[in-house]
């Protein structure tokens, strides 16, 4: 992928294709065979492969938008990259979490709600657990099928219309398109947060139905958008080193990233903790347990090892990478930048992990998982599907993105503001 024609780099969109079909075949017929077992990990290597990317192409989406609704003059040369990528969004909600959803056994393990029969470690069936029964209006399973299937629709809306619109724009140069793509993203911005807050309710605060927090759709758009401006960091690096963005991205747009890299970094941080610190002084039982979980070893009452990944968060996901961004040069200097971009991602794949995995024991868990969910045994288990799944997934993203590419223009040619962005400076 070295030639700085798009249609020769798009060449190889079905080898990626055929990598992310082999990948997640395995990955699947692993998740199916743990089913089989009653053993829920290996579903939860889909769910969280899926939504590491889903999670990209959201804040992706809501980048486009954003851009489009501020006018924003630095974009459109970028804009378009994320149009490439954000059709693939409602497509990994369908190979991805809809699979696991609308099947009854993965939805009854990894959603133990679900399951009225579910026994709970109190020895009390799911169907009789009087919180749950509070909840029933929201968490029940129609609703909750028909919710996931809203995902996908609205989002898939909201990409096609994007896409639409601009590509076309590049042919009949209506600025009458311009003034479409405004008012979609206008009504857009707040459906999506709607739409990935709910999201974020169903497909991981829901694997812990006791526990709840008005905070974490606020958390799963910071680290949304986070990943979303890491992984564009990465893409226009490789796509400016001999790629179609080559002698167009110059320091001011690597510039104006990094700054809202770190602009999110913060964010980010200040919605993690004060979830933890308002959660912490109410010290409510109900509440906490979520955090005892990823903090405590039930059987010694000494810190676990899920401890150790909370503090890799603090330290590896939050400070360094602040104190990089800080600096002028880190945020101009193509090297550093994308240094800063991978740390992000390796961080935002450990928050996904820590949201996810750990959970109250029952009595089938400790039948699989004698060890108990420290990270060592319950991570290491199924870290390869893990991994697997996350380059399955992200091979189809990547062979949609190339497909895109080599039907449409490179860079959007008559948007309005499209010498302002190949000419934009500091």
């Amino acid at each position: 992928m070295s030639n700085s024609s798009p249609h020769a780099l798009t060449a190889h969109w079905k080898k990626f294709l055929a990598v992310g079909v082999v990948a997640l075949a395995i990955v699947w017929f692993f998740a199916c065979k743990g089913a089989g077992n009653h053993d829920y990990r290996q579903g939860l290597s889909v769910l969280v492969g899926s939504l590491f990317w889903i999670s990209i192409l959201i804040g992706m989406l809501m980048l486009t938008m954003i851009t489009r609704v501020f006018d924003a003059g630095w974009a459109p040369l970028i804009r378009r990259n994320w149009e490439h990528l954000i059709i693939a969004l409602p497509i990994l909600l369908i190979i991805g979490v809809a699979p696991l959803a609308f099947n009854s056994t993965f939805r009854h393990l990894l959603w133990e709600w679900t399951d009225a029969t579910h026994m709970l470690p109190s020895g009390h069936a799911v169907g009789a657990d009087p919180i749950l029964q509070a909840k029933s209006w929201f968490l029940n399973e129609n609703f909750f099928l028909a919710r996931i299937a809203l995902y996908v629709a609205i989002f898939g809306t909201l990409a096609v219309l994007l896409r639409r619109w601009s590509f076309a724009q590049d042919t009949d140069r209506t600025a009458g398109h311009t003034h479409r793509l405004h008012a979609v993203s206008a009504v857009g911005i707040p459906l999506g947060a709607i739409t990935l807050t709910m999201l974020a309710f169903d497909c991981l605060m829901a694997l812990s139905y006791h526990w709840f927090s008005t905070m974490y759709g606020v958390w799963f758009f910071a680290l949304s958008i986070r990943l979303a401006l890491a992984v564009t960091v990465i893409l226009t690096y490789k796509l400016s080193n001999g790629g179609w963005l080559d002698g167009l991205l110059n320091q001011a747009h690597r510039h104006v990233l990094g700054c809202l890299m770190l602009a999110f970094t913060v964010f980010w941080a200040y919605i993690s903790f004060s979830q933890y610190f308002l959660i912490y002084t109410a010290n409510i039982p109900e509440e906490t347990f979520w955090y005892n979980i990823r903090e405590i070893d039930a059987a010694t009452g000494f810190k676990s090892q899920w401890w150790g990944v909370s503090m890799y968060m603090i330290f590896g996901f939050f400070f360094l990478p602040f104190l990089s961004l800080l600096p002028y040069r880190t945020k101009i200097v193509p090297g550093r930048l994308l240094t800063v971009a991978w740390i992000i991602v390796a961080g935002a794949l450990a928050d996904l992990w820590f949201n996810a995995l750990p959970r109250q024991m029952t009595q089938t868990d400790l039948t699989n998982y004698p060890e108990g969910f420290s990270v060592a045994p319950f991570l290491t288990s199924a870290l390869f599907l893990d991994l697997l799944a996350i380059i399955g997934f992200g091979a189809v993203v990547i062979a949609i993105f190339l497909r895109s590419a080599s039907r449409n223009e490179a860079i959007p040619v008559h948007d309005p503001r499209i010498l302002e962005s190949i000419n934009y400076h500091e």
